[in-house]
């Protein structure tokens, strides 16, 4: 007899809702977890006064340099976060190839849904038509319409504040909570667009963040967000959505789930009779003793490069190249977002106005280009996320003194950014392998990673660069910034933290891992829903779509189970 009905591998945000709804359809549900145990109450620091924070809440630079080397370069580490961020001296990779992947992530319960941006937005029908209508990868097996209920589900459980906006590249949920206000520069900015664009709509974003608790959410111990803009150092009100906050609880308090941390996950058992696969071995990243669990459905949500490390870790005699990689996939089509071209410029004038509290969202400029015709010299099509402030006077002003000390009290001119987000295309040759020889501390294989930006993303990354710049000069906004250069500078993949597409779905498993259910082709009681299952990445921040997947994907199996069919 199986020790549970279910094992869920990874508890971020897939695994989080995975657990949630098999919990909540009455299966027995073993939830594995590599890092370790985390509590609001002992880990967060959002209560902590400046002046209780250790060293200003800076890093030192020789740690930074020795034990953090790629962690560092993220806007939320700091001395009270770096627990939550990997020590790239325990955690190594390997790249090869002349590109440079950059891997960012945490080794614990909530993995990056305690980290993450909460940007969510919804992708549209020609997000899903893409693949088939240019001929990059493979087509999607489902449709906007088969995900749109569940997109309605999570919005409606996780608490997403923003405006029905009616952009056809960008779906309006049914249950959105009131939207944050923008501020007076980039309402000036959503004015001159339209004017000089009608085509495109500047919004408000829509992030994961409570304007309001509903009593659903008030009935897991979720409160209102407090606008602080402190959510990288973790939310004690629990008002942005995370598994800890939301979709754990939801499933713990079913009684059904069993939460083990600190087990790493080696590789899947596999029965070639049965063509399923029969357990999960596991070490304990403290004792380093090992124990197998077993299940008759296995869910794998450890993230896009430790799932499809687990699969090619898998090996047997039946799959020697790796578990379910019979189409020669797993591993390959790594994607991420374009990123690197930030533009600045002063919005004239408001100079009387300032701005109440510090929203946890910007606005955003959904894509424009290449809908609804294709007329562009590259493929797919690109966002901005876009934040303004003003500028503090200490940056304007030099003295010493009762008549500096006066200046400083004035803030500064009004700045506002247009941040490029650029879809990246599914390319065979940007992918994971495994070393053959080198292996981390639990015995693990070491990731290799090749992966690189290619003409197309560069073409996009160009043309969005080259479009704010044109925005800003429409609008009458001056002394625009362009830091990053066109054919100067490259950007590295990996740095938007969007990572996916190790895995993908798709109609044919010669050519792909999953079909339109995130069930293995090769292996009827496998399913994977983390960022590894998506077939293109395009140009939207990918978290809510992985979360609809998982939803879906679990109440799929769930009547698979209660039918006998697993």
């Amino acid at each position: 007899m199986a020790d549970f009905d279910a094992i869920v591998v990874g508890s971020g945000i897939s695994g989080g809702w995975v657990a949630k709804e098999l919990c909540e359809r009455g299966l027995k549900v073993l939830v594995l977890e590599r890092g370790r145990q985390v509590t609001p109450q002992d880990d967060y620091s959002d209560n902590l006064d400046p002046w209780e924070r250790p060293q200003l809440d800076w890093v030192s630079p020789d740690e930074k340099a020795t034990v953090y080397p790629e962690q560092s370069k993220i806007y939320a580490f700091h001395e009270t976060t770096k627990q939550f961020w990997v020590k790239d001296s325990e955690h190594p990779y390997l790249q090869e190839g002349e590109g440079k992947f950059s891997w960012r992530r945490g080794y614990h319960l909530g993995g990056r849904s305690i980290m993450w941006g909460r940007q969510a937005y919804r992708w549209s029908p020609i997000d899903f038509e893409a693949n088939a209508m240019d001929g990059e990868g493979v087509d999607w097996p489902i449709r906007y319409e088969d995900l749109a209920p569940w997109y309605d589900t999570v919005e409606k459980f996780v608490g997403i504040s923003g405006g029905r906006d009616n952009v056809p590249t960008l779906p309006d949920g049914q249950h959105f909570l009131p939207p944050f206000d923008m501020t007076c520069a980039e309402e000036m900015l959503k004015a001159q667009i339209e004017t000089h664009f009608p085509e495109r709509q500047l919004i408000i974003g829509r992030v994961a963040n409570l304007s309001r608790a509903t009593e659903e959410q008030t009935a897991l111990g979720r409160g209102q967000c407090q606008a602080r803009n402190l959510c990288y150092r973790g939310c004690s009100y629990g008002a942005y959505f995370s598994s800890l906050s939301a979709t754990l609880p939801a499933a713990e308090r079913t009684g059904n789930m069993t939460l083990v941390t600190d087990a790493i996950v080696q590789k899947l058992d596999y029965d070639s009779v049965l063509q399923k696969v029969t357990g999960v071995q596991v070490i304990d990243a403290k004792s380093k003793a090992s124990r197998t669990y077993t299940a008759p459905i296995i869910f794998l949500n450890a993230s896009t490069i430790a799932s499809a490390s687990i699969l090619l870790n898998s090996k047997s005699e039946t799959m020697p190249n790796g578990l379910a990689n019979g189409s020669d996939q797993v591993g390959r089509n790594i994607m991420d977002h374009v990123g690197g071209s930030r533009v600045q410029a002063t919005a004239p004038g408001n100079l009387d106005k300032y701005y109440y509290g510090r929203r946890p969202t910007g606005a955003y400029l959904p894509r424009y280009r290449n809908y609804p015709e294709r007329d562009q010299d590259y493929k797919r099509g690109f966002a901005y996320q876009v934040y303004s402030h003003r500028d503090g006077a200490w940056s304007q002003h030099q003295g010493i003194g009762a008549a500096l000390k006066a200046k400083n009290r004035m803030p500064g001119r009004w700045r506002i950014m247009l941040d490029v987000f650029g879809e990246v295309l599914p390319h065979p040759d940007n992918r994971v392998t495994l070393h053959e020889m080198k292996t981390d501390a639990w015995g693990m294989p070491l990731p290799v990673i090749n992966a690189k930006m290619r003409d197309n993303e560069k073409a996009i990354l160009k043309a969005g660069h080259a479009d704010a710049i044109e925005i800003f000069e429409k609008a009458g906004f001056t002394d625009i910034t362009t830091p990053w250069q066109p054919d100067r500078n490259e950007t590295e993949i990996g740095a938007r933290i969007h990572e996916m597409g190790t895995a993908r779905m798709g109609r044919d498993p010669k050519t792909s891992v999953l079909n339109g259910f995130n069930r293995a082709h090769d292996v009827k009681n496998l399913f994977i829903t983390d960022g590894s299952a998506m077939a293109s990445s395009a140009c939207q921040n990918p978290s809510l779509t992985y979360m609809a997947l998982s939803a879906r994907a679990a109440n799929y199996a769930a009547d698979l189970f209660q039918s006998g069919d697993l």
